[in-house]
């Protein structure tokens, strides 16, 4: 019996979703999906989704949930993903966390504000406002209602001052009172937390081809479909969708559009790298010229001997 959540993240491309399913397969466990894109039930090939018999053989949470014409964020998937924790937990289901978005880690790690739910129309509202008069004109109105939040803020930083605006104004109370408010899994279960990552040029190469892969399998017509529906906007953030459209459109040749799309997944695996590295209860793993098999039993090892 496995006693603790084990999380496996880190950078796209790096093999997080094989070893995933093959644990919680060894272990009798069910999968939490940490990965902002994989909700989506429309986009199969541009989001690289676990395939069929990896769903049809061990639960798969928050995978294949809503269409891409329905917006969702963090603050959901974070209510959402801690009553499927409770609800495994309590019933003692070993429970796998899978994925690479970064705030959806941090949000069922460490928690989110209670109730502070979001508004896509005021953050629209905030960023036409720092568009027009800058952001330090958004930032002082940060110090204003919560001088205390504002120090812990750059005054470059437009996105946390504009969800910080947007906390206090959608509750009623500044963001610094509600992060003591916050419930986490760390502080309630026990937690295991392995990153996996690769030497950049072999994870570039890694990326080159899977993007390659994903235009044989078909990204263009699946891309075709997408923007015939009436994308949400954290749908339109997926990455293939702008590119494929901006080649349909006759802006760019099919070349550019494949190596726009390998360039933004560069750059997205960069930023996850980034985000991780700076988790320190986190323990890497070289995924380099290793086994899917032998990552299993390196992390069942390293779960059972570890001693909190």
């Amino acid at each position: 019996m496995v006693s603790k959540i084990i999380f496996i993240v880190g950078p796209t491309a790096t093999g997080k979703t094989q070893v995933g399913y093959l644990l919680a397969k060894k272990i009798g466990g069910q999968i939490i999906s940490c990965d902002s894109t994989l909700v989506y039930r429309e986009p199969k090939i541009i989001t690289s989704k676990p395939p069929s018999y990896m769903l049809k053989e061990i639960p798969h949470h928050f995978v294949d949930i809503i269409s891409v014409e329905t917006s969702y964020d963090v603050f959901t998937y974070y209510l959402e993903a801690r009553e499927v924790i409770r609800d495994l937990w309590d019933r003692g289901v070993p429970i796998v966390v899978c994925g690479g978005s970064g705030l959806y880690f941090q949000a069922i790690l460490d928690g989110i504000f209670e109730g502070a739910g979001s508004s896509f129309s005021l953050r629209e509202k905030l960023r036409k406002e720092a568009d027009i008069k800058g952001n330090l004109y958004l930032y002082n109105k940060l110090k204003e209602v919560d001088p205390q939040g504002a120090e812990r803020i750059s005054s470059n930083d437009l996105k946390r001052i504009i969800r910080a605006l947007e906390v206090y104004y959608t509750t009623g109370e500044p963001i610094s009172q509600r992060q003591k408010k916050r419930w986490g899994i760390w502080s309630k279960y026990p937690v295991k937390i392995f990153g996996f990552f690769l030497r950049r040029n072999l994870l570039y190469e890694v990326i080159n081809w899977r993007t390659e892969e994903m235009f044989k399998k078909g990204a263009v017509k699946e891309v075709s479909e997408l923007i015939k529906l009436n994308l949400s906007i954290t749908a339109k953030k997926i990455i293939g969708i702008k590119e494929i459209k901006s080649f349909l459109e006759g802006n760019i040749s099919l070349d550019e559009a494949k190596e726009a799309m390998k360039r933004n997944t560069r750059r997205f695996a960069k930023r996850q790298f980034t985000w991780f590295n700076r988790e320190k209860r986190l323990e890497w793993i070289d995924v380099e010229d290793k086994t899917s098999s032998y990552l299993v039993e390196y992390i069942l090892r390293n779960v059972r001997n570890s001693k909190n």
